[in-house]
């Protein structure tokens, strides 16, 4: 397995753990307040239907949301980064970039931080731009 491989996989796992997180932070949010928007979930626990989200909840489902935005088109430029053998000094710094960047976008979007969260949010895309222009200067 060469470099940029290695990286690609570490990030992928290292998403999939933190959206993993942000589906439990929901999770945790609902339970331990009993509040439901789900008719059956409120029914399990014997409560009326929530009529709004938690503000917890509705932060986490925004940087959710921001993550389906930008992880996928992620991914699949990590893999035309591998198949086309872009420079593999640079993939830890692009795909950890990223990686590390979507970790403190979402940690900014709950705490409600800006303007760390949007700066967060612009290192992953500038990660994906120099990816994206590094696999069009790998292509013969």
């Amino acid at each position: 397995m060469d470099q940029a491989q290695y990286w690609y996989a570490v990030a992928t796992v290292l998403l999939f753990f933190k959206m993993f997180a942000i589906s439990a932070y929901q999770g945790f949010h609902r339970i331990t307040k009993l509040t439901f928007k789900t008719p059956e979930d409120a029914a399990l626990v014997g409560r009326k239907v929530a009529e709004d989200e938690l503000p917890q909840v509705q932060r986490a489902a925004k940087a959710w949301l921001n993550d389906l935005e930008n992880i996928p088109i992620f991914l699949a430029l990590g893999v035309a980064y591998i198949w086309v053998g872009a420079s593999p000094d640079m993939a830890i710094w692009l795909f950890m970039g990223f990686t590390g960047a979507r970790y403190l976008h979402t940690l900014s979007y709950l705490m409600g931080l800006q303007p760390w969260r949007t700066l967060a949010y612009t290192v992953g895309v500038l990660c994906m731009f120099i990816m994206s222009i590094l696999i069009l200067l790998a292509l013969p």
